[in-house]
């Protein structure tokens, strides 16, 4: 029995939570999965999964060799990178995950960071808040990027990085289109906007709980024309008809030179979210996860981040 492969399936299975898909990402068969859980189960001499006609979970032992099965495979991912890896030059995979309005900075952020360590193969993942916390504790991720004021008291579990600072606009068709670039018409109040047909995110969104907030300190009581759980979407509907949507700075600094567009910030209040970089600190940094956070740190990355988020001078 391959030991670091069994786990390497029990992790998946837990991941994907069905044994035809956990097989499928492990582009092995059905059967051969079954048999390695089974080899598992006999070498530490206890029932692991729960089966039935269905996964039915993992037993009270199962979540134990799950917990160590993360440990193990995560040392050995460790490992190979320093094995791999020469002075200045890291080698291996970094998983990053970002909420879905920070997406456009995670993916500047991995861009750079491939550019600088070639050796570096980042994957970037939409995740809500929740999921990025739970994947840093899981050991699935590698690193978090998401809104750090939500972390209260638990915040201590992770190690921070701040990026920036997270401002709202009102984003609608233009009336006028301006022959270059999207048109900016100063600001407007969240009780003027609440008073427009709205397309806002889904109610279980982190990012909709504030823009709510928002609209609640300015005495608004707000019913969206539409909702969406797609950032695309929030922009797209906007062009193409007489919705208006609220966005964050980095989702703006996309879309600066659609024409069709119009942007006000909001104000009253100026609402301000800190966005960061997390990591589990109990885990052993990987090279590439080192590399990560150097340059996450690094003056010239924050100047850059700031100028594509939180502003319209730099959208």
């Amino acid at each position: 029995m391959n030991l670091l492969a069994s786990l390497r399936y029990l992790v998946a299975l837990n991941e994907h939570r069905h044994f035809g898909r956990a097989a499928q990402a492990c582009h092995i068969t059905q059967p051969a999965l079954s048999n390695a859980l089974r080899a598992l189960e006999e070498e530490f001499g206890a029932v692991i999964v729960k089966r039935g006609r269905n996964f039915g979970g993992f037993t009270a032992e199962g979540e134990r060799v799950l917990t160590s099965a993360r440990v193990m495979l995560r040392e050995r991912e460790v490992l190979q990178q320093e094995l791999d890896s020469h002075a200045g030059q890291p080698q291996g995979s970094l998983t990053l995950g970002a909420v879905p309005t920070a997406v456009p900075v995670a993916a500047r952020f991995a861009a750079q960071l491939q550019a600088r360590h070639p050796g570096i193969m980042a994957t970037v993942r939409s995740m809500s808040s929740p999921e990025i916390e739970a994947g840093l504790d899981e050991l699935s991720l590698d690193l978090g990027l998401g809104y750090t004021d939500r972390l209260g008291e638990h915040g201590a579990r992770f190690s921070v990085v701040p990026q920036y600072t997270e401002r709202y606009y009102l984003v609608r068709r233009a009336s006028r289109p301006q022959a270059k670039g999207m048109r900016l018409e100063g600001t407007v109040s969240w009780l003027d906007a609440a008073a427009l047909p709205l397309c806002l995110l889904t109610p279980e969104m982190h990012n909709r709980t504030i823009v709510d907030s928002a609209f609640a300190l300015a005495g608004a009581d707000v019913k969206p024309a539409m909702e969406t759980n797609s950032i695309l979407t929030l922009v797209l509907c906007t062009a193409e008809g007489q919705l208006c949507s609220v966005v964050p700075g980095a989702v703006l600094a996309t879309v600066r030179d659609n024409r069709a567009l119009a942007a006000q910030a909001l104000i009253h209040p100026e609402l301000q979210t800190p966005v960061g970089f997390m990591a589990a600190p109990t885990a052993r940094a990987s090279r590439t996860l080192d590399a990560a956070l150097t340059l996450a740190a690094e003056p010239l990355w924050l100047d850059h981040v700031a100028r594509h988020s939180g502003s319209m001078q730099g959208a």
